[in-house]
């Protein structure tokens, strides 16, 4: 019972939560390419139940995460037809409402896209600006990097594309 009491106290002390967020889709023709919640002119999109944004997604799980409230497929589910085709911000809204619900704020959120192709560092700064837009927070709080699996695996060949989250949550 006592070690019970010592670990609530713990939790209320608790000031900061990270969560890490991991999201891949395949490329397919006649698909849109989102990613940050910014369409990129690509003659290949992700393939998905919403719009595939691996980035938001990532971000999603990351946030979700670290306030400990499961994951983007336990409040999205891809089974739901509300969520055929819909627009990763809107699920990217209502986490962040959600979490503020909870009691929390982002401190910041930090990720990396992998891609072979198409080359993503002209479209870093308006992904920042859309993404910090979508969670009321500043663009210095979100970063993000790209880089490629130097033609290995999935990603390597074209295939695929992955992201990966880190986020990080504070009291209100």
């Amino acid at each position: 019972m006592r070690k019970n009491r010592s670990r609530n106290r713990i939790d209320e002390k608790m000031k900061m939560r990270v969560g890490i967020g991991y999201d891949v889709h395949r490329l397919v023709a006649n698909r849109k390419l989102v990613l940050g919640g910014v369409e990129i002119s690509y003659h290949l999109g992700l393939l998905g139940h919403s719009d595939a944004d691996v980035l938001t997604h990532a971000i999603i799980d990351a946030i979700l995460g670290a306030a400990a409230l499961g994951d983007i497929g336990t409040h999205f589910p891809d089974t739901d037809a509300r969520y055929k085709d819909m627009d990763s911000l809107i699920f990217l809204r209502e986490v962040a409402a959600k979490i503020r619900q909870v009691g929390y704020r982002i401190k910041n959120v930090d990720s990396t896209v992998i891609a072979q192709r198409p080359k993503l560092a002209p479209h870093i700064p308006h992904m920042r600006t859309t993404l910090a837009e979508t969670l009321d927070i500043s663009v210095a709080q979100i970063g993000i990097k790209a880089t490629t699996s130097e033609g290995l695996g999935i990603v390597g060949e074209g295939k695929a594309i992955v992201a990966q989250a880190v986020a990080c949550l504070c009291d209100l």
